[in-house]
């Protein structure tokens, strides 16, 4: 009987025959990267570093801006402060939840608790889409009855701020943006030094021409920035909370280029999906031709995941087709076979070489 074999960074061992590992005529492999594999950009406490760099700045000018924008009326600067508000929250939430990813996997967590992140990130983006309804209403509001709006003081409020978002959107970009948590707390910052730049030409406009309503045009313009950014952090936290595959990697494709490979007959229950940003993960069952080297192929198909598509997280189960003793479960059927598939629930198509649908 054959074990249970693993492969951890390029080093194989097999397990003794007597522990728990009997899994019959199933070859099954489980690799992980060597120490290229799982490295994100720079180092978690690096991206500390530069986070609480960038929350430091934002929440002393986020107090004065609050003060100035009701001395002057402005929703342009209330609105930014508080933008800015949500901006610290993210880089709060954003720390919390590197801290909490950093956690080993243990007892029920067999991942540890990577998707802190991913939640930190969708957080992030819905914050930005209710925050941007609420300013939209105000704007409009405002465009119809246009309030008494001090120019100068949000000229030179504005003018300070681009300089302290500048400052905070070096810091962020410091940080490993590769990662959705940290990206979701960047866009927040980066949408705010937009807003400054808008604030300002609005200030001028009213202090040069006495437009009022430019103050309520410059706050539509980060509306439309905002939902732009919480929009997209949705999106890209979804899919990996749906389980899709990363973005740009298609299944069918993968399974092709697999399947291709020789000795391999058909692919089938495959599954690609991402544990958090940029830690992509494959499982599927293979079948090989009889008497073909189980181990070989599994080994060739890990590697060419990790170098062709970067998924160095796969679990691969791999058998010679017809060798399971119940005889339908691993024997492959092609339409109009009384033979039943390989599983009740089907999960996905099956790949087999040569032309086939999906």
């Amino acid at each position: 009987m054959v074990g249970h074999e693993h492969s951890h960074d390029d080093h194989e061992h097999d397990h003794k025959p007597g522990k728990s590992h009997n899994h019959g005529h199933s070859h099954g492999g489980h690799s992980h990267g060597g120490h290229g594999g799982h490295s994100h950009g720079v180092a978690a406490d690096a991206d500390r570093r530069w986070l609480l760099s960038a929350l430091a700045l934002i929440v002393v000018f986020m107090a004065g801006e609050v003060v100035v924008g009701f001395a002057a009326q402005s929703l342009a600067l209330i609105s930014d402060a508080a933008h800015m508000l949500t901006d610290a929250a993210s880089i709060v939430l954003a720390l919390i939840a590197m801290r909490l990813s950093a956690r080993p996997a243990r007892g029920g967590y067999t991942y540890g608790l990577k998707r802190a992140e991913i939640l930190s990130a969708q957080a992030n983006g819905v914050t930005l889409l209710v925050l941007s309804a609420w300013l939209g209403y105000e704007a409009i509001t405002r465009l119809f009855e246009p309030p008494e709006v001090t120019g100068s003081l949000v000229l030179i409020t504005a003018l300070i701020g681009i300089v302290v978002n500048l400052a905070a959107t070096w810091c962020m970009s410091k940080a490993n943006r590769s990662s959705l948590n940290v990206e979701g707390a960047f866009q927040h910052v980066l949408t705010d030094l937009y807003a400054f730049i808008a604030t300002a030409v609005a200030g001028v406009i009213v202090v040069t021409t006495g437009f009022a309503r430019a103050d309520s045009i410059a706050s539509l313009i980060v509306v439309a920035l905002m939902l732009k950014a919480g929009i997209g952090l949705v999106r890209d936290s979804g899919r990996i909370f749906l389980e899709a595959a990363p973005a740009g990697v298609d299944p069918d494709a993968v399974a092709d280029r697999l399947v291709a490979q020789p000795l391999v007959e058909e692919i089938h229950d495959l599954h690609i999906w991402e544990i958090t940003s940029n830690q992509p993960a494959l499982s599927a069952h293979i079948l090989v031709t009889p008497g073909g080297d189980c181990h070989a192929v599994r080994r060739e198909l890990q590697r060419r995941l990790a170098d062709e598509y970067g998924i160095t997280h796969s679990t691969l189960q791999v058998d010679h087709v017809g060798e399971d003793e119940a005889g339908a479960l691993l024997q492959i059927t092609t339409p109009g076979d009384l033979t039943p598939e390989h599983c009740a629930d089907a999960h996905g198509p099956v790949h087999r070489a040569g032309p086939h649908e999906h």
